[in-house]
């Protein structure tokens, strides 16, 4: 009887492994050196080119450049290296200086063999950060998994998966993965809501603690700054000429000024989308 049993008892565990979801993992990282992850599906989307200035480009930009291009070529080099978080002025390159330090590490001859790997994460999916990374822990490779207009209007489920990371918990963060964000803000949150956290709290000084803590948690801080006309100036001529614009120095300072003040800002966003369209109109 014991035999006649055996079948069905397996025919049934067969069935039981098939209607249970599989384990995620990830088994496309040698298609890219980019990508975007979705937390939906728990998979790596390849991106085949990715847009960025290149290093020497960036105009202004110099201690920041030089911070995270060592922070990131110590990680390269399996050193210890910081969670950082890039802040400040909007349009002043904290998201570019990302991509192009990205590129601009895997460009060295012993990295070329063995490159970083980048993944950016959506702000909404920052949630499923935890589990990222636990995919990515066991992988041979070294990733920088990046967040870009990081902010929080409240202390919400994704607020406290991206605390937890950073904390490292019991299992600590994988050594092969680092953690860069982005944020118009310094502290993640609005000023207002640490203001009212304090006017509402017995302790007011541990209220603004608990409310900085989150952004104190990255390693390394990178301040971006506003623009002047000097700088403004300067970056566009870096533009013109790594793409040859037959214009005069004159001339192009002058639309480059006119396009600002149309823009009503003057940063490094805004100097790209003028030689952008400087570039087709002297095309044309």
């Amino acid at each position: 009887m014991t035999t006649d049993i055996l079948p069905l008892l397996e025919r049934i565990a067969t069935a039981l492994e098939q209607l249970s979801p599989p384990k995620p993992h990830i088994d496309n990282v040698e298609q890219a050196n980019a990508f975007i992850w979705t937390a939906q599906k728990n998979t790596l989307i390849p991106v085949d080119e990715v847009s960025f200035v290149h290093f020497k480009l960036l105009q202004g930009l110099e201690y920041q450049k030089k911070l995270l291009l060592e922070n990131t070529l110590h990680f390269a080099k399996n050193l210890s290296a910081n969670n950082v978080m890039l802040w400040g002025a909007r349009g002043m390159g904290k998201s570019s200086l990302i991509k192009s330090v990205h590129q601009e590490v895997n460009q060295l001859t012993e990295n070329k063999h063995d490159p970083v790997k980048i993944i950016e994460i959506p702000r909404d999916d920052i949630h499923s950060l935890p589990t990222l990374l636990q995919l990515l822990k066991p992988l041979p490779h070294r990733f920088i998994v990046f967040s870009d207009d990081l902010s929080f209007e409240k202390e919400d489920r994704d607020y406290k998966a991206l605390k937890s990371v950073l904390d490292g918990g019991i299992a600590g963060r994988p050594k092969n993965v680092l953690f860069y964000a982005t944020s118009n803000r310094r502290h993640l949150m609005p000023r207002d809501m640490i203001e009212n956290e304090v006017n509402s709290a017995i302790n007011p000084a541990e209220a603004v603690e608990e409310k900085v803590s989150l952004s104190d948690r990255f390693g390394l801080w990178i301040g971006f700054h506003n623009c002047d006309k000097a700088l403004y100036d300067n970056i566009i001529r870096a533009y013109a000429k790594e793409r040859k614009l037959n214009i005069s120095d004159e001339e192009l300072i002058a639309q480059g000024n006119e396009w600002s003040v149309t823009r009503g800002s003057r940063n490094g966003r805004v100097a790209w989308q003028f030689i952008e369209d400087l570039t087709a109109r002297l095309a044309s």
